[in-house]
């Protein structure tokens, strides 16, 4: 295993910058991490859709959610990424992130996957990294950004439920976890721990040139690297929307399975078109799909 302090690297005429430590993952899986149906929304926005020009048998891509995904059958998780590096081997890898995040524990697992393998990583931001796609990022020794491209960063978010007591339970599990990225994102970009826990306190998205200025990306991506693939944008957005509605409904008090089936319901309802085709950033629906399920969960 290598040391964490590795010599730099060069990527054309940026030099990386040394890895930062491991992170810890949690033992205890039963607060679940998500990506907040707001950031969800912002996705479908301003980055949906959104792809390289170009590919090639190094390049890792990851333009889904973070963790399996149950509305997409896909997701970014740490084995597919363990898998993939393997087959590339001992290679300089192409990280392409366009993700708004989501299980941000297992986005700190790719992070660490990310940072053990040998050679240089070379992170290409096209579109958005945003919470737990954030971390992965900071994986690499050279970070590159669109212009028009954003990286959000945010302590931990998690769906909850209990008393007072059990509240209070969950913010002290999830404190080291935030303390911990904020580590990783101050070692990046050699900004004050303190500013970083303000930024991250106040959800913040930094622009391609922000994040620049502020030391947590190396470069900007040129323009004519990227692309809008309307399908892909389509299935982004249509799965998003599916997404926020579950997230909605947890919250709300259902179990996933029962928000799952819900959502599966109406999207066979005559009349409930809307879940299947919303507008983007529409989340106005939302309300009619929680007061179905309530409804029907009562009977």
């Amino acid at each position: 295993m290598r040391s964490d302090r590795r010599p730099a690297a060069l990527a054309g005429t940026i030099y990386a910058k040394a890895r930062p430590k491991a992170l810890p993952i949690p033992a205890d899986r039963r607060v679940q991490a998500e990506v907040s149906p707001q950031i969800l929304d912002r996705w479908s926005q301003d980055a949906a859709g959104v792809r390289a020009l170009d590919m090639g048998d190094n390049v890792i891509t990851m333009f889904d959610i973070i963790g399996e995904d149950f509305w997409s059958g896909g997701g970014v998780t740490a084995k597919k990424v363990a898998a993939q590096l393997r087959a590339i081997g001992d290679n300089p890898v192409e990280v392409q992130i366009n993700s708004p995040g989501g299980d941000m524990f297992e986005g700190i697992a790719i992070y660490n996957v990310l940072r053990e393998h040998p050679q240089p990583i070379t992170v290409k931001v096209m579109g958005m990294a945003a919470s737990a796609a954030s971390i992965i990022a900071m994986a690499g020794d050279t970070i590159e950004i669109g212009a028009a491209s954003f990286l959000m960063i945010h302590n931990c978010w998690v769906v909850a439920m209990g008393n007072r007591h059990d509240m209070q339970e969950v913010a002290d599990f999830l404190e080291p976890f935030d303390t911990a990225m904020a580590e990783v994102y101050a070692a990046r970009s050699g900004q004050k721990l303190a500013d970083i826990a303000r930024w991250m306190d106040a959800e913040t998205f930094m622009s391609g040139s922000l994040a620049m200025e502020r030391g947590f990306a190396d470069a900007l991506l040129a323009a004519d690297k990227v692309k809008t693939d309307e399908k892909a944008r389509a299935f982004d957005r249509d799965a998003n929307n599916l997404r926020a509605t579950e997230l909605t409904l947890v919250a709300a008090g259902r179990t996933r399975a029962q928000a799952r089936a819900a959502i599966n319901e109406i999207k066979g309802t005559p009349g409930a078109a809307p879940v299947a085709t919303p507008g983007a950033g529409d989340l106005s629906w939302i309300g009619f799909a929680a007061g179905f399920v309530t409804k029907h969960s009562n009977q």
